[in-house]
């Protein structure tokens, strides 16, 4: 199913390709598009994730520079059966994270130093269990070519206005230039519905197996919670300025986003929440794990090193 699927949204995006640079250019652009189209699945394949943490600029660490952090990390994919993955930070303050990676084996998540600021232990347990699920049930692949593609589809819209602008009427596609401008504003809608197509669902279902790793659905919705009301308070320009990988975030991280609407990249965050109550509730327990077992000094960890690692500083939990 999950090979169907991938399948299913490389076609698409093929498929928007294709149809813009027919707009453009009749039926020669369409060939260059499917030329370049190929061309970029491809590469995407292989290099996606690469991509996404370079676009958030984020930073590897590890158990000795994020101790505390990594070992909630490895105690997770562990619970989940799951290889260590490279684990991420991302200097953003708006608290947030994502998963990326073609597959289990080559995965990778990064959480923002907002995030690990301003949760609990316990919730950012649940947010880290919710990015493995999404590891575990081969989401990645799907989610970072998406953002690529989706990306570069923005990008091939703004060309395609400048190429239609300084080409003559007979080199133009078979609408002229009502077709160039038709394409720069429907090809970035095309791609971004076929983000929306195939992100709700994987989203529930990411919360649900997340709080099976970590054994706390209230930690998980109590994170969403927090995450949702300060991600509407606290930009994340980084990402406004890449909308393309919004929908990689356990919330959206774009402003005035978060309603359950046809343009938004996530469920609504409340609904969200009250199926991880229900979960909760259903399984007569709240809570069936415990905390991440602190090592070293400190509550969680050696002191004087935050979660990137740089010393000198204390770390939010010590």
């Amino acid at each position: 199913m999950n090979f169907f699927k991938t399948s299913l949204l490389l076609a698409a995006m093929t498929a928007v390709f294709m149809a813009f640079g027919f707009l453009i250019g009749g039926q020669g652009g369409m060939l260059i598009a499917l030329l370049v189209a190929a061309g970029m699945n491809f590469f995407s394949y292989w290099n996606a994730d690469r991509m996404v943490l370079a676009m958030h600029n984020a930073r590897e660490v590890d158990a000795r520079s994020a101790p505390e952090y990594y070992a909630i990390v490895a105690r997770l994919a562990a619970n989940a059966g799951l290889p260590m993955p490279r684990v991420y930070v991302v200097d953003n303050p708006q608290p947030n994270a994502f998963a990326t990676g073609r597959n289990p084996d080559n995965a990778a998540v990064a959480a923002t130093t907002g995030l690990l600021a301003s949760l609990t232990p316990d919730e950012i347990a649940g947010v880290m269990a919710h990015e493995l699920a999404h590891v575990q049930n081969r989401d990645t692949l799907t989610m970072t070519i998406t953002a690529t593609i989706a990306g570069a589809i923005s990008m091939l819209a703004n060309f395609g206005l400048f190429f239609g602008a300084v080409r003559s009427d007979e080199n133009r596609g078979p609408l002229g230039g009502i077709g160039v401008l038709l394409g720069a504003i429907l090809a970035p809608i095309a791609a971004m519905l076929v983000q929306m197509a195939i992100s709700r669902t994987r989203e529930y279902a990411a919360d649900r197996r997340g709080a099976e790793i970590s054994g706390q659905p209230l930690a998980l919705a109590s994170a969403l919670r927090k995450i949702a009301g300060m991600a509407e308070r606290v930009p994340n320009m980084t990402a406004e300025q890449n909308p393309a990988t919004a929908h990689l975030f356990i919330i959206n991280p774009l402003s005035g986003e978060g309603r359950d609407n046809l343009f938004s990249t996530h469920p609504d965050t409340g609904n969200r929440i009250r199926a991880l109550m229900e979960m909760a509730g259903g399984s007569g327990r709240q809570d069936r794990s415990e905390p991440p077992r602190p090592t070293g000094a400190g509550p969680w960890g050696q002191r004087g090193s935050d979660f990137g690692g740089r010393p000198g500083k204390r770390g939010p939990w010590g």
